[in-house]
């Protein structure tokens, strides 16, 4: 395996690889089927096995409403608005729980879901999405660091084993990386949760004085 064209090629995969812009999510509301393919279409190159892995079904959808991710779609149709809260749930979905997803989407779709005018969650969408190209590039120099740092190891290892243990040096650094990460991102959802189990709370004590 010649592990530098290994990254060469993820790298120009990850250049690739974009993110559905609001305007093009159709202004039109959708039925399952249309909602599904949509997503296929859009998001599909970034799975693992394009062309085995179904990006998103109808029962992950249905599961994603009956767990309360996804707001219930108005006489079977799904607007844009519900497009724009799958796709987020898309992007947590490998590395959060269901319940860590609900606490954190709660908030955003109580306030800014089908808001007429004023800041809504296509503006929310908009701005998260801002942040991709400086975020990308910081991600690609990242990677490039580690590679080069995980290629500085074993080198007084048997020359038959350096290759493999290199490789093995770089997917730990980048393992570890994504590891601290996903657990900074459970403790600032937990602080999220106790935050609304309180504020819940309160306002049910103010309901029933």
């Amino acid at each position: 395996m010649d592990t530098k064209d290994l990254l060469n090629k993820i790298m120009e995969n990850v250049d690739s690889i974009g993110h559905i812009s609001a305007a093009d999510i159709p202004n039109i509301d959708l039925y399952m089927d249309q909602v599904t393919t949509f997503m296929d279409k859009n998001l599909r190159r970034g799975s693992r096995y394009p062309d085995a892995d179904k990006v998103m079904t109808k029962t992950m959808i249905n599961n994603y409403a009956k767990n309360d991710l996804l707001p219930p779609p108005v006489k079977k149709k799904y607007s844009r608005e519900h497009v724009l809260v799958l796709i987020f749930i898309y992007y947590y979905k490998g590395i959060l729980s269901i319940s860590d997803i609900q606490t954190l989407l709660a908030p955003v779709t109580e306030n800014f879901f089908q808001k007429d005018g004023g800041f809504d969650i296509e503006a929310v969408y908009e701005e998260v999405f801002s942040m991709k190209a400086e975020q990308m590039g910081r991600l690609k120099e990242d990677v490039i660091e580690k590679y080069d740092c995980a290629m500085r190891t074993f080198e007084d290892a048997p020359k038959e084993d350096q290759e493999f243990l290199k490789l093995f040096s770089f997917i730990c650094a980048l393992s570890f990386d994504v590891y601290m990460k996903k657990m900074i991102i459970e403790r600032l959802i937990d602080g999220m949760r106790n935050t609304q189990e309180k504020d819940g709370n309160a306002k049910k004590k103010s309901e029933e004085k």
